[in-house]
């Protein structure tokens, strides 16, 4: 199961992290892991060349990822996370709980 769990303060999304594999199928069959990899790659991707936030994040050899903007998170960062945040729920009620769990940490 992969645990989501996005980072929120003032209203703002300004990071989020992702641990584990959905098991949904087989190793390289696997299309819920796909779709959450390509989303958050995507969220990354994009805060670094469409903002001008500064970004940080880290890739496990587990596959695990981590991202925070740290510098201040500008209102298009935190709308591309959240948009990551909705396309991660979307998979999370379609597919069920058992292969994405998503939740919000206030800090």
């Amino acid at each position: 199961m992969i645990k989501a769990v996005f980072y929120k303060k003032n209203d703002k999304y300004f990071g989020f992290s992702l641990n584990g594999h959905a098991g949904y199928a087989d190793y390289g069959k696997d299309i819920v892991c796909s779709a959450v990899s390509a989303l958050a790659f995507n969220t990354v991707n994009s805060i670094e060349r469409l903002t001008d936030d500064h970004v940080i994040y880290e890739v496990s050899e587990s596959g695990s990822l981590r991202c925070k903007v740290v510098s201040d998170v500008s209102s298009e960062s935190a709308l591309l996370i959240n948009s990551l945040y909705i396309g991660l729920t979307g998979i999370e009620d379609e597919k069920g709980r058992n292969f994405v769990k998503v939740y919000i940490r206030e800090v």
